[in-house]
């Protein structure tokens, strides 16, 4: 049987409109990864993924997650504390549209509901910003952690488009 469920659009099309999340304290560090490590993209997806149904990547090649990271349109940034892996959000560079999608987003679960996705998603939003683009946008479903729709409202993003999916 299939599953309905509410997939959200959202966008922010100004660093002026960014309602920025704290800091939670010096031992947090969001970093570019350079070069690129297919495998750290694969760990988080798969970590955080798996109580969030993301699935479609799961049967990917080693070759097709090194495509992936590989391009230049894509970047990767992990959240640390200290040298703990933490988070993790995937960005690609739309340049022709001036935009940009934050693709993969979230937090490993033994970090959540600890205001940290607040944070990361303002490093999310302010590093996508200095791409020279006009808007951000991602999107989020029902499957997603409890407060995600939440907290992209809190930083500012507005929903451009709703739809049901059966998946």
């Amino acid at each position: 049987m299939k599953e309905e469920v509410k997939r959200n659009y959202l966008e922010i099309n100004s660093l002026n409109d960014l309602k920025e999340g704290e800091k939670p304290s010096e031992d947090y560090i969001v970093n570019l990864i350079e070069p690129t490590d297919f495998q750290l993209n694969k760990f988080f997806y798969k970590n955080i993924g798996k109580k969030h149904k993301w699935v479609d990547r799961l049967i990917w090649t080693e070759e097709q997650w090194i495509k992936y990271v590989s391009n230049k349109n894509v970047k990767t940034f992990v959240l640390k504390n200290k040298n703990d892996l933490v988070g993790f959000f995937e960005l690609i560079i739309h340049s022709e549209r001036k935009e940009v999608e934050i693709a993969y987003f979230g937090i490993l679960e033994e970090y959540q509901n600890k205001k940290l996705g607040s944070f990361l998603l303002s490093c999310a939003i302010k590093k996508s910003f200095r791409e020279n683009i006009e808007r951000v946008w991602l999107h989020t479903c029902s499957l997603d952690h409890k407060n995600a729709l939440t907290n992209y409202l809190s930083r500012g993003m507005k929903i451009f488009k709703s739809e049901i999916v059966k998946i």
